[in-house]
């Protein structure tokens, strides 16, 4: 009921920027908090960012200041704005959305490549 596509990875130079979206379909008004998920190579896989349907964002402790993340309930899509990278920040990157009724849903991932 709810569909989830991610999109705007790609590789980019330390101190680099890229901006993500996370693209939702079906029953888009029925969604809630939204959240961004990354797995490294070595397949450790680690909350990013959480956005309430108001607006309330948290980070995790890795990305706070650096990242943003935002989200567009009219549109069904998020975003996640990563400024200053890291060869850290390397990963696939999963958008993962709670909804009433369809219940989480992941994205397919889109890869982050952060490499000089």
């Amino acid at each position: 009921q709810v569909q989830l596509v991610e999109s705007g990875g790609g590789l980019v130079q330390p101190g680099g920027s890229l901006r993500l979206s996370c693209a939702a379909s079906g029953s888009i008004f029925s969604i809630g908090k939204m959240d961004w998920f990354r797995q490294t190579s070595g397949k450790q896989f680690e909350w990013v960012a959480t956005i309430t349907t108001t607006g309330v964002v948290s980070y995790a402790d890795s990305v706070r200041g650096r990242f943003i993340i935002s989200r567009d309930n009219a549109k069904g899509t998020m975003y996640l704005q990563m400024n200053s990278l890291k060869p850290e920040d390397t990963a696939v990157y999963y958008c993962k959305a709670q909804s009433t009724v369809a219940g989480v849903s992941w994205g397919q991932g889109t890869q982050v490549t952060v490499s000089s």
